[in-house]
């Protein structure tokens, strides 16, 4: 217990602290759009377990960060799934569809381990390399990332039923997170570095695809299911 009375590994767990306070938002957002459709009670439940899983995958993750993100081409997959699951959720596929409460549930949880999976590329980068290889430190750091996932996206899902339109601020989000992985790419980073245009450019396109898709997909949705409305009438 003697690393506890050096400056050093407080230091460190101070920095561990803060990159998971910078880059967590995204992953409540997250959660807190895969919830929003769901019961009260079902929420809490969606965003225990999910924020649980997602940090034991993390873990696992955490340990193989280093050598994962020297692959090629990993971070491009990882953007095109963010891509996918935020023009799902702005979609608001579960809002159309009436699904038993486990199966909704089930989704919610599915959506965030594998969406916080996805967005955790970086934070666990940044958390390794400020534990500098201590397992205690590597530990800690990820627990103390649990409450500040779950205290974010309860606080954020409260604010989407009073303000609906972080709904589309939050899926346009993933869109901007999946643009900037994109570029750091191990495959294109050397050559984006280059273009210096794309470190915004390529965000902002991010965005705007999972912005007009989601909302040109969730209009032509809502368009069927106003025409199966109508000659049911009819």
């Amino acid at each position: 217990m003697d690393f506890l009375s050096t400056s050093t590994f407080w230091i460190a767990l101070l920095q561990i602290i803060m990159i998971n306070i910078v880059l967590s938002g995204d992953n409540a957002v997250v959660i807190a759009l895969a919830c929003r459709s769901l019961p009260p009670q079902q929420q809490k439940k969606a965003i225990m377990f999910g924020s649980v899983g997602a940090i034991v995958l993390r873990l696992v993750l955490t340990f193989f960060a280093v050598y994962l993100l020297t692959l090629p081409y990993l971070k491009l997959i990882g953007a095109a799934l963010l891509l996918w699951i935020g023009i799902g959720l702005l979609k608001g596929e579960d809002d159309e569809e009436e699904l038993q409460g486990h199966s909704s549930l089930a989704a919610a949880i599915k959506t965030i381990v594998i969406a916080d999976l996805v967005m955790s590329l970086d934070n666990v980068i940044g958390v390794a390399a400020a534990a500098k290889g201590d397992i205690v430190l590597l530990v800690v750091g990820l627990v103390i990332s649990i409450p500040l996932i779950i205290f974010g996206s309860t606080i954020i899902l409260k604010l989407m039923s009073r303000f609906p339109i972080i709904i589309t601020i939050g899926a346009g989000l993933l869109g901007w997170v999946a643009g900037e992985m994109a570029l750091s790419d191990p495959s294109i980073k050397a050559w984006a570095a280059e273009q210096h245009v794309l470190h915004w450019a390529a965000p902002i396109a991010g965005a705007l695809i999972v912005i007009a898709l989601g909302k040109w997909l969730a209009a032509k949705a809502a368009g069927a299911g106003d025409a199966t409305a109508a000659k049911a009438h009819s």
